[in-house]
C-alpha cells in the first residue's frame, strides 16, 4: 500500500463524519462519541479496503509513557500498513504532547494517525500545530437541535436506499432523538423490519410507547383542538407511569412554535432561518396556527406556565393539573 498522500490534507474545520479525507494525520474533536465512532469506522473501512492486512494499534493519551509513539509508528518486518488510535486527548499527558508536536511535522510513510479529542482546550498546543498544518478535523459534536436530528434521520434513510416521510421522521425525533445512539438504532430498525415507505404507523409500532412519542401526540391532538383524543391519549400515558412534566414539556414547545409563526410572513425557508426552527417544523405550527386566535394562544402560554409550576411541585395534584391544561388548550383552539 502506498502512504497516504500529504496533499490529500486540507484546512481543518469541514471534514465529513460521514466520508473522513484520509491523511497521515487526522483529528476527530468533541463529545460525541457516536459521531466520532462512525467516523473511526469509516477511517478503518477505507484503509483495509486500500490492504486487508492493515495493522492497528491503539494508544490511550491520558497513560501515555514517552516514545510509545514512536515505537509502534515505526515499520513493521513485513511494512504492513499501520493504523494508530489515539484516545482521550483531552486528558493527554506531558509526554504525549512532546511525542505528538514531534511526530506530525514528519508522520511516518505507510503510518495513519487518528487522533480522538473529547473537546475542551487541554492540549491547546497540539490543537493549534495540527490547525496550521492543515490536518482534517472532524467536528464530533452533539446534534442538539431537532431540525439537525431531522437532517440525521434523512440521510441515514438516504444512505439504507429508503424512503420515509416527514412526519414520520418528526415522530421518529421526538420518540427517541435524546441519544443519537438511539436515533441511529431506530434508523436501523426501521430499515431492516419495514418495506416500502416508512410512515407514521410504523414508527408508532416500534416507537410509540416512548415518553417523547406520547408527549408528541398528546401536544399535537390538544393543538388541533380534539380535546377527547388529547385527553384520551394523556390518561392512557399517566396510567402507565408517564411522568407528567415531559407531557407539559411537549404542548409548551408545540404552543410556543405556533406563536412564533401566528403572524408571521415569508416561506417555510425563511421563517425557519429567522426563527430558529426547520422548515416541517414551521408548516407543521402553521397548520396547527389555523386552529388558533391571539387571544387563545395568551390563554394557552398563561395555562402552561402555571401548569409548569405545579407539576414540579406547587400542585397537591399534578396528573390534576395537566389534564385541566390540556383540556383548556383543546377547549380554546378552534375547531
Amino acid at each position: 500500500m502506498s502512504p497516504a498522500p500529504r496533499t490529500s490534507q486540507r484546512p481543518s474545520g469541514g471534514a465529513d463524519w460521514r466520508d473522513v479525507p484520509l491523511a497521515p494525520v487526522m483529528l476527530l474533536f468533541g463529545p460525541e462519541d457516536f459521531i466520532s465512532s462512525r467516523a473511526m469506522d469509516d477511517v478503518r473501512r477505507k484503509l483495509r479496503a486500500r490492504d486487508a492486512e492493515l495493522e492497528l494499534t491503539t494508544l490511550d493519551a491520558g497513560h501515555y509513557t514517552a516514545g510509545q509513539l514512536g515505537m509502534v509508528a515505526s515499520p513493521s518486518l513485513f511494512s504492513e500498513p499501520k493504523l494508530i488510535e489515539v484516545a482521550s486527548l483531552a486528558t493527554m499527558t506531558d509526554d504525549f504532547l512532546q511525542d505528538a508536536l514531534a511526530y506530525i511535522k514528519d508522520p511516518a510513510p505507510e503510518v495513519t494517525l487518528v487522533l480522538i479529542h473529547g473537546g475542551g482546550t487541554r492540549g491547546k498546543k497540539l490543537l493549534d500545530a495540527l490547525k496550521a498544518l492543515g490536518v482534517p478535523r472532524v467536528e464530533c459534536q452533539p446534534l442538539k437541535k431537532d431540525a439537525e436530528k431531522v437532517q440525521f434521520v434523512s440521510a441515514e434513510f438516504s444512505l439504507a436506499k429508503r424512503r420515509i416521510d416527514a412526519q414520520a421522521v418528526r415522530a421518529l425525533v421526538a420518540a427517541v432523538g435524546a441519544s443519537l445512539s438511539e436515533l441511529a438504532a431506530a434508523c436501523s430498525q426501521l430499515v431492516a423490519d419495514t418495506t416500502g415507505m416508512v410512515n407514521t404507523d410504523d414508527v408508532d409500532k416500534y416507537y410509540g410507547g416512548r415518553v417523547e412519542a406520547t408527549a408528541f401526540r398528546v401536544a399535537d391532538a390538544a393543538l388541533a383542538g380534539n380535546g377527547p383524543a388529547a385527553l384520551s391519549t394523556l390518561r392512557h400515558a399517566l396510567a402507565t407511569g408517564v411522568d407528567p412534566v415531559p407531557l407539559v414539556g411537549a404542548l409548551a414547545m408545540k404552543v410556543r412554535q405556533v406563536a412564533k409563526v401566528f403572524s408571521a410572513r415569508g416561506s417555510s425557508a425563511q421563517l425557519a432561518r429567522d426563527l430558529g426552527m426547520s422548515p416541517w417544523q414551521v408548516d407543521s405550527a402553521r397548520r396547527d396556527a389555523g386552529h388558533w386566535t391571539g387571544p387563545a394562544l395568551v390563554t394557552a402560554i398563561k395555562v402552561l406556565a402555571e401548569t409548569d409550576a405545579q407539576v414540579k411541585g406547587e400542585a397537591k395534584d399534578p396528573v390534576y393539573a395537566v389534564e385541566h391544561a390540556v383540556t383548556v388548550i383543546a377547549t380554546a383552539a378552534r375547531h
